[in-house]
């Protein structure tokens, strides 16, 4: 795995990188995509029709009422969310923590962005009553609101947040003139999808909220990235091109080059359709990180450090702060330090929690469960074939080791 380089620890290209499955690609995807290989053209802005209906029928069987016109598509979820943001405007509120990658996409546009506090149950959503203080606060020091990003399904801390707080979150937002953008790239990766109930925020606002969907998250390889975005339904014939979102994305996404490469294009189709060979590797694969971070949290309470148990993806949130004083005799006393110091102990990036838009002093970290999973490529398809993947000999050996290092810290 890539190292993070202590030296350029500040800068966006040294940032963490998205969690890794470590699991091959399918059969089925990688015979489309080089079928595919000798397209010499890329798809149209948004996506061709063939990828926009795969996306609005996976929308569809999620209760989301879609339809090709309400979809658009880029090469990744980071130019598709850049497009949103500046075609949306104003000022941009987020949870704290955050993905790592939202607030440098708020910088690189110029656009003032806030963090609201989480409760204390989950992260991903901000609370309502600290997201409205956070409205009055801005439009008091002359600020303009206009967005609020949340993640029900969340990186980093790996939680989903329940109902009754997605709704209050958004009908506070709606209230307060607020366009939400719903990044729900993980909530494919459910560790327990019978007993944990996911609501989007388009299910209870569907005229307010823009929904983005990042195919790496559960249905492609992070090497083809493909994402895409449902937009609240809109009659074609009343879409004005210089007012109506839609066709804003379409115009940045246009001047950006940014446009899904023409091979990606039918495997990302393929795979949004859910045939069964892509809907039994996507449970396999969240019952196993599931399995996995599920003994790493048992070995962070042990170590006596916290973390909320984690419900989704495949990275777990853990707070250091109870073994602070064990870090300071080792010369670590904030989050970048303890990011060096883990990061150096385990051989894997492990992005300190200022990443995330938390304080700098909280020693907070997120861990990858792809890193458990094996270093050889059958090891990984050995761990994904498991029943009890945690008692492997080489899943054993990792998760040990990954509890010695917390224990050192006592």
């Amino acid at each position: 795995m890539r190292q993070t380089a202590p030296e350029g620890r500040g800068p966006v290209r040294y940032g963490p990188p998205a969690p890794e499955p470590g699991l091959p690609v399918l059969p089925g995807l990688a015979a489309i995509l080089a079928a595919a290989a000798g397209r010499t053209a890329v798809e149209p802005p948004g996506g061709g029709p063939v990828l926009r209906e795969a996306a609005s029928g996976y929308w569809w069987r999620r209760g989301l009422r879609t339809h090709a016109e309400d979809v658009v598509a880029a090469p990744g979820a980071q130019p598709l969310m850049l497009a949103l943001i500046a075609a949306h405007g104003g000022d941009i509120l987020m949870p704290r923590p955050c993905p790592a990658w939202w607030t440098p996409q708020a910088r690189l546009l110029g656009r003032p962005a806030y963090h609201v506090p989480t409760p204390a149950e989950c992260g991903g959503v901000p609370d309502p009553y600290a997201l409205l203080e956070t409205v009055r606060r801005v439009r008091a020091e002359g600020g303009h609101p206009r967005l609020l990003l949340l993640s029900v399904a969340d990186d980093p801390t790996a939680t989903v947040a329940p109902p009754e707080l997605v709704r209050e979150a958004c009908e506070a937002a709606v209230a307060e003139g607020l366009h939400i953008i719903s990044d729900e790239t993980w909530r494919d990766t459910l560790h327990r999808r019978h007993d944990t109930v996911l609501l989007s925020p388009a299910e209870m606002c569907p005229e307010d909220v823009t929904v983005l969907y990042d195919l790496s998250g559960a249905l492609l390889p992070a090497a083809w990235p493909c994402a895409v975005a449902r937009f609240p339904p809109t009659a074609p014939d009343r879409a004005d091109r210089y007012t109506d979102p839609r066709a804003r994305t379409l115009d940045i996404l246009t001047a950006l080059g940014a446009f899904v490469a023409g091979p990606v294009a039918p495997a990302a189709a393929h795979a949004l359709d859910e045939p069964e060979e892509v809907t039994v590797r996507v449970a396999l694969a969240a019952a196993l990180h599931a399995r996995v971070a599920a003994a790493a949290h048992r070995a962070v309470l042990t170590a006596g450090a916290l973390a909320r148990p984690p419900q989704a993806g495949r990275h777990l949130y853990a707070d250091l702060g109870p073994l602070r004083a064990g870090l300071a005799a080792r010369g670590v006393t904030d989050s970048m330090e303890l990011e060096n110091h883990l990061g150096r102990r385990l051989a894997t990036p492990v992005p300190g929690g200022h990443r995330f838009g938390d304080e700098l002093g909280a020693l907070r970290v997120r861990f990858d469960t792809g890193a458990f999973l094996g270093a050889t490529e059958e090891e990984r398809t050995e761990s994904l074939a498991s029943p009890d993947p945690v008692e492997l000999p080489h899943v054993a050996r990792a998760l040990s080791s990954f509890a010695e290092a917390l224990e050192e810290l006592r």
